[in-house]
């Protein structure tokens, strides 16, 4: 499969960096089987830094093979266990298992109010679950032990160009 990651820069060696802000899956690289969502975090990665161009990072990743060699969570929909693991490491308080890969729906810009008004307490896990059924998340791979990101084969980089893709 193809996993597409978002950035101001062409990544063909993806690195683990330390996080300075609580991230839906805590501290990784993270990656997207849909184009269209990398595009549009490359656009947001290239106006906070001010610098670069929008470009997409393309990846060959073998599902099959890191099944069978890696430690992974998959959330398939989002649910009470996925908003917990969110808010928690969203708070960076997450001190449970730790995993090579977790996947599942983003917390995107369009459901942020919901994830952070449960981060603060105002909705509980049940509410919020009710408030986020009308939207459709997107997924979000999240690749967080150097054993994982070996599973990546870097395939090329997309940069837009005078507003092309």
């Amino acid at each position: 499969m193809l996993l597409y990651h978002g950035s101001n820069v062409p990544v063909e060696e993806p690195q683990l960096i330390g996080q300075t802000r609580g991230l839906d899956f805590g501290a990784g690289f993270y990656l997207t089987t849909r184009e269209e969502q990398a595009r549009g975090f490359s656009e947001s990665v290239m106006n906070r830094r001010k610098q670069g161009a929008p470009t997409v990072s393309v990846y060959a990743y073998d599902e099959t093979a890191a099944k069978q060699t890696l430690d992974i969570m998959i959330f398939n929909e989002p649910n009470a266990q996925w908003l917990e693991f969110v808010r928690s490491n969203r708070l960076k308080t997450y001190a449970g298992k730790q995993y090579d890969v977790i996947v599942g729906p983003v917390a995107n810009d369009r459901v942020f109010p919901t994830i952070q008004a449960l981060v603060i307490g105002q909705f509980s896990v049940e509410a919020a679950l009710v408030a986020l059924k009308p939207y459709k998340l997107f997924d979000q791979y999240c690749f967080a032990t150097e054993k994982a990101l070996s599973m990546l084969k870097f395939r090329k980089a997309i940069v837009r160009r005078e507003n092309k893709w």
